[in-house]
């Protein structure tokens, strides 16, 4: 006849409190170095976009998916480029779930940015969301939204520039997501662009909803609720120099 005591030990032990675990995903961490090489991981896809590599002198770029834990991707991509006007390349993040809905639907975007850079020599760059809308889902771009999280010797486009070159803003100072931010507006002859500079400085961290740019813009600059958010881009646009571009955290949720 066994004990109680015994009998005890012989039923396994169930916490009460359920663990919640971040799993993570398998990735293809192959390097891309293709001028449209492209992967895709859960709800994002790593897009390496040369696609002003004819515009430089000499270059490349690669880029690879690090790890996927949960909704939150790591990444990193190193390029250099040498002579030549304009952007060559802008390795990014593009998330895949969500978009297309109309502006009036959203009503935040949630995310995470670590990144790092570093530099060699005299570099030309920026680190930006890069959001665009259109009158339709799935269609043409009719305004492209940048967030500018740094500005390494590079600058936005206008539609105005000062006697020194440089983009006259069309708002200043403005307060969103804790930090301070210069509007500049301009047409890259397919589209009217809007970018959110910072008024100093960069953010490596950047954690909130990026959804009040939109709402400012629609506030503000007579952005229409009905349009559609067709991208939802993040990373490292490349002029000249060359760079190690490393992004630790990322995620982007549109609700």
């Amino acid at each position: 006849m066994f004990s109680l005591s015994l009998l005890l030990l012989c039923v396994p032990l169930v916490s009460s409190t359920p663990h919640m675990h971040k799993h993570y995903v398998r990735v293809d961490t192959a390097p891309l170095s293709g001028q449209y090489d492209s992967v895709n991981v859960g709800q994002y896809s790593l897009l390496n976009n040369l696609w002003g590599e004819n515009g430089a002198a000499s270059g490349s770029q690669t880029s690879q998916i690090t790890s996927m834990k949960g909704s939150t991707i790591a990444w990193k991509t190193n390029w250099t480029w040498t002579g030549g006007n304009g952007v060559k390349s802008f390795a990014n993040i593009q998330l895949n779930t969500g978009i297309n809905q109309q502006l009036s639907t959203i009503s935040n975007m949630p995310s995470t940015w670590h990144w790092s850079q570093s530099n060699t020599g005299a570099v030309v760059a920026d680190v930006a969301y890069d959001l665009f809308t259109s009158d339709t889902p799935g269609g043409s771009n009719t305004n492209e939204i940048m967030i500018w999280l740094a500005n390494v010797n590079s600058g936005p486009i206008s539609a105005q520039y000062n006697a020194a070159g440089h983009a006259v803003p069309i708002s200043k100072n403005i307060s969103i997501e804790g930090h301070k931010w210069n509007l500049y507006s301009g047409s890259n002859g397919y589209n009217q662009v809007y970018s959110f500079l910072l008024t100093s400085g960069t953010v490596k961290s950047f954690q909130g909803d990026i959804y009040p740019f939109l709402s400012h813009l629609i506030d503000n600059e007579g952005m229409s609720t009905s349009q559609y958010l067709t991208t939802a881009q993040a990373g490292t646009e490349a002029t000249s120099g060359k760079a190690k571009f490393t992004t630790s955290a990322y995620s982007l949720t549109i609700n």
